[in-house]
């Protein structure tokens, strides 16, 4: 049996390997600035915690299925008006078919959550997180959707078991053959198209009429 690295998930046998379930926890903070004429305070997405990991085993404190969000005490001081609200229930599901997607995050400099959320109806309201993905191509979709995306490093145990993921099922398309160079179209210096004259030109040995 392989050994467990301290930081990747235990051993997932005969669970739900490929799936966790996250939270996602939101800062409400001041806007420093001339800016705070306008907009007080702003909302920021702080991090996404794992409430449920692919062993089956769970983060205290978090409830595993969609609910009332929590206001949250995190540890150290909080700056003053800074408050932080958790929001749990979010599958994160990997999927062989979107094994490029999870390729491209890897080999990003900062593998990451991204997170979909919207802003409250409200000025007092709180934010609605939507949906959490570590695929590159989901993320891509939703901002060419003009939703509100964004992301937060994940942990070395997400990267750790994404890779593994990864590593099974990314297959990288194979390159495309380069056209031979005799199927190449002809250009002169300026990059336009030649014209061949066959046959009756200057030099050619043909005879005149």
């Amino acid at each position: 049996m392989a050994e467990e690295r301290p930081d990747s998930f235990p051993s997932a046998a005969g669970a739900g390997g490929w799936r966790i379930v996250t939270g996602v926890v939101m800062r409400r903070e001041p806007v420093p600035g001339p800016m705070a004429r306008w907009q007080p305070w702003r909302w920021v997405l702080a991090d996404v915690v794992v409430v449920q990991r692919p062993d089956g085993s769970r983060l205290p404190g978090w409830p595993l299925h969609p609910s009332e969000p929590l206001p949250l005490q995190l540890d150290g001081a909080a700056a003053e008006g800074v408050q932080h609200w958790g929001f749990s229930g979010f599958s994160v599901a990997l999927h062989p078919e979107d094994a490029e997607g999870y390729h491209l995050n890897l080999t990003a400099p900062q593998p990451c959550f991204w997170v979909m959320w919207r802003r409250g109806e409200t000025d007092d309201a709180l934010p609605q997180p939507q949906i959490v993905t570590l695929s590159y191509h989901d993320a891509g979709r939703w901002l060419d959707a003009q939703e509100l995306v964004d992301q937060v490093p994940a942990d070395p145990a997400v990267v750790h078991w994404l890779a593994d993921f990864t590593a099974q099922h990314y297959r990288p398309e194979p390159k495309r053959r380069a056209r031979p160079a005799s199927f190449q179209p002809l250009t002169d210096r300026h990059g336009q198209p030649a014209r061949i004259s066959v046959g009756g030109g200057r030099g050619s040995g043909g005879t005149p009429a």
